[in-house]
């Protein structure tokens, strides 16, 4: 039997990189996908939103079969983000029927037998946009989606925002044009900015659900300062490095410049840069994934790990129980 040289290197052989999992829930729908990186996520299947009991058993369907060795959530909320606290994963107070309380996360995570990072739907979209999309190489962003709802994923130093529960960037109150008496849409603030600038409070304005509104209709130029007032808001507070700007609303052709212009003019002309030529062209920007953000974003998420890297002491206790 011949032996090695010593002098010849001994051969490393590479293990794969570990599959990760990625749910993203929504109103209407759930979305499963696996992956070993965010830009390597693949959706696997689109699920109905249902019961909280039919829903999650049917996640498990899906995602158990594949064998992820970690999952990552981005939840439709308010969900409880607080590591130290009981209900850690759980759904909050919901208009959703019957999934107020509705303990996503350790549902699961112990179903699956493999541990959980949870975090708000729009949290994981601005995750996954920074890993692997508009963002990418930007340590402080902030991801601004207008639709149904105005949500906002506020990232700094690479790791997204959160507090008591998460920041609820679409009910600010924002300034409205001179003579505007349209009242507003949401049930808590009248005319936050949600309230203005969704898009249930275009079509309550107008009388016309926004993707049939043709771009050269009045609507667009109001719907462009009513996004470009919180926007602003953000520049001011946040002081983001780029702001991403998805959403259905957001999409329509031609509103991105007139949001930019209107932003510039909301400024005034007090941040420094702002003004010069083709910067906000690269500063508010639409995203690159499209309908992926949310499944890349629950990749890095289960990346990152369970509750972003906390210290273990901080890691809720909470007793078990099966799907």
């Amino acid at each position: 039997m011949s032996q090695r040289d010593a002098t010849e290197p001994t051969p490393v052989r590479r293990q794969a990189a570990p599959l990760l999992g990625a749910v993203e829930t929504g109103g209407t729908k759930v979305v499963c996908g696996v992956g070993t990186t965010p830009e390597d996520v693949r959706v696997v299947a689109t699920i109905p939103t249902t019961t909280p009991d039919e829903t999650l058993r049917r996640v498990v369907d899906v995602l158990g079969p594949a064998g992820v060795t970690a999952l990552g959530i981005g939840s439709f909320g308010p969900v409880d983000l607080d590591p130290a606290s009981a209900t850690w994963g759980h759904i909050l107070k919901t208009t959703k029927p019957g999934w107020e309380g509705a303990d996503v996360a350790g549902r699961l995570g112990r179903a699956l037998g493999v541990p959980v990072a949870i975090d708000t739907d729009v949290n994981a979209a601005a995750l996954g946009e920074g890993a692997a999309g508009a963002a990418r190489g930007v340590d402080s962003f902030v991801y601004v989606t207008i639709g149904t709802g105005i949500g906002a994923g506020v990232v700094v130093d690479g790791r997204p925002i959160r507090g008591r529960p998460h920041p609820e960037v679409g009910h600010i109150p924002t300034p409205r044009d001179p003579g505007d008496t349209f009242p507003g849409i949401c049930a808590f603030h009248g005319d936050c900015w949600e309230g203005m600038a969704s898009g249930p409070a275009m079509e309550a304005r107008w009388g016309a659900r926004a993707e049939t509104l043709p771009p050269e209709h009045p609507a667009w130029p109001v719907e462009a300062r009513a996004i470009a007032r919180g926007l602003a808001t953000i520049v001011l507070t946040v002081a983001p490095r780029r702001i991403v700007l998805g959403g259905g609303v957001a999409s329509a052709p031609g509103l991105l410049p007139l949001v930019r212009a209107a932003l510039a003019d909301q400024l005034g002309g007090y941040v420094a840069g702002f003004d010069q030529p083709g910067f906000l062209d690269a500063y508010v920007v639409p995203p690159a994934l499209g309908g992926r953000a949310g499944v890349a974003g629950g990749i890095e998420l289960a990346r990152l790990g369970p509750f972003g890297g906390l210290p273990s002491e901080a890691v809720p206790r909470r007793a078990i129980r099966e799907v």
